[in-house]
């Protein structure tokens, strides 16, 4: 660990025009801003109005929160590089932004699990939901997505800490542990086997939500009023984890299988996990619940904007 602090890793991709990094960084810029905005809204919208002080709403705005860590993470290093003649990043600053990310990553699928086994009580046994979804049982379960999601980060960076490096060059505008171990020269085994443990703990988990989805279409086929709870809050849930599987199944194969053709094309595309989920998921879920829609208007269009959340 301690030979590898002075190391600094020139990251590759930005080797574009002044004039088009500055095209870049507006549009990037702009992309961050809006990701604050939607998430921020929707976490000050849950907090500040008493009816939403639900299981569910907790744990979208702990969604959301992960999500606005995870794009921090990717857009203030870009945001730098962008104006900077060299793209280069320390061994300290390439670790941190990986811990960060993957505590996003990890947190986001942990999340959506805890998510779809709320929404499995709420339809499948409702009169019992709030006996079974008790604040202290929102509390352990936001307790646990955090103590795994930061586990599983410190394991890796543990891991990554005790590598010894033959080259310095990462083809990649931000820090990724597959890349970094890429680069390394010593026996990686530990690493392999971290991921290989990862890959298959994250998959169980997408097998938890599926087979839960399965129980709530049954029980959403037998009532017309689960059917449209179904449709208002599963389907929102449903698509965030469409949209994050997708866009980290995406990085993944692009970082152990991806050739060197269109290396910016494929720069942009594998930090897709890190953009679109975080602008995504807001949206979605504003737009799908009526209750945070209709409180996010009251709170645009009212005077004062306190009468919203007192009604």
């Amino acid at each position: 660990m301690n030979e590898n602090v002075d190391i600094v890793f020139v990251l590759q991709g930005l080797n574009d025009s002044v004039t088009n990094r500055q095209i870049y960084f507006a549009f990037t810029l702009m992309s961050y801003l809006v990701t604050i905005l939607v998430n921020l809204t929707l976490i000050l919208t849950v907090c500040l109005d008493k009816a939403l002080h639900q299981p569910m709403y907790i744990f979208m705005c702990n969604l959301c929160f992960t999500g606005l860590c995870g794009a921090s993470s990717f857009y203030l290093k870009l945001l730098l590089d962008l104006l900077a003649d060299a793209h280069v990043i320390t061994y300290t600053g390439c670790l941190t932004q990986m811990i960060f990310t993957y505590i996003y990553i990890f947190s986001q699928f942990t999340s959506l699990t805890v998510m779809a086994y709320d929404r499995y009580l709420a339809i499948c046994q409702p009169l019992r939901y709030w006996a079974l979804m008790t604040g202290q049982k929102v509390a352990l379960l936001l307790l646990l997505t955090w103590c795994l999601s930061l586990l599983e980060a410190f394991v890796g960076s543990v891991l990554i800490s005790r590598l010894s490096f033959c080259s310095h060059r990462m083809a990649r505008i931000f820090c990724t542990n597959w890349e970094v171990v890429k680069l390394s020269c010593s026996d990686t085994t530990a690493n392999n086997l971290y991921g290989m443990v990862i890959i298959i703990l994250h998959t169980l988990q997408i097998i938890i939500i599926l087979v839960s989805y399965m129980h709530l279409v049954r029980s959403a086929a037998r009532s017309q009023t689960d059917r449209r709870k179904f449709v208002q809050t599963c389907s929102p849930h449903l698509a965030s984890l469409l949209v994050f599987s997708f866009s980290v199944l995406f990085d993944t194969l692009y970082s152990r299988y991806g050739g060197s053709s269109m290396a910016e094309l494929q720069n942009a595309l594998s930090a897709e996990f890190l953009v679109v989920p975080p602008i995504i998921n807001p949206i979605i879920y504003g737009m799908n619940l009526h209750q945070i829609r209709t409180r996010i208007r009251l709170w645009f269009t009212t005077e004062n904007p306190q009468r919203a959340f007192s009604k």
